[in-house]
């Protein structure tokens, strides 16, 4: 038995293990990001040689335009300076402490119904970081919308979470608390 929630009758437990499977799917997309993030400037010069190598560039020029142009500013960047790449390590572990954040849901998914808002306000607030910096910086507006697609893709397990999450809340309330 679980021991952050009671027992529970058949279609609660199936609620909570969809909600716990959709809190997992966004763990593992934030573990993922985070991870990559460490790596970036080999991740560029890999992505690039890939699309030269492939022939993709040849299909998708503007993509291949812009992978050797990041590769290159981050390979000029790493070799002049290599400790601005540390700004990407901070990223990345804020990935990584940011899916820690989802264990609470994992273990109870009411008491702390909070986060899970919360990663949606946050999958929201992806959009305009995404069109305002993105537009600062000069980025294409595909690589915008690449951004911008994270926070949709991550959107839709928590929302998923947060309606079960909620339909767990109203089937768990006392008979006389639920007016």
């Amino acid at each position: 038995m679980d021991r952050a929630m009671p027992e529970m009758p058949p279609l609660q437990r199936r609620q909570t293990a969809v909600i716990r499977i959709c809190l997992i799917i966004v763990i593992i997309g934030l573990v993922i990001s985070g991870v990559t993030a460490f790596p970036l400037r080999e991740e560029l010069l890999f992505g690039r040689d890939l699309l030269n190598d492939s022939g993709l560039g040849a299909t998708f020029p503007e993509l291949a335009f812009w992978v050797q142009r990041v590769a290159e500013g981050l390979d000029a960047t790493g070799n002049a300076y290599p400790f601005i790449a540390y700004g990407t390590d901070w990223l990345a572990f804020a990935h990584l402490a940011i899916a820690v954040a989802f264990i609470g849901p994992i273990a109870n998914p009411i008491r702390n119904v909070w986060v899970t808002i919360w990663g949606l306000i946050m999958c929201a607030g992806i959009i305009p970081l995404a069109l305002i910096a993105g537009a600062i910086r000069g980025l294409p507006i595909g690589w915008q919308l690449g951004d911008m697609a994270f926070g949709l893709v991550a959107a839709v397990p928590l929302t998923i979470a947060l309606v079960l999450t909620r339909r767990l809340e109203r089937s768990t309330l006392p008979p006389l608390s639920r007016s």
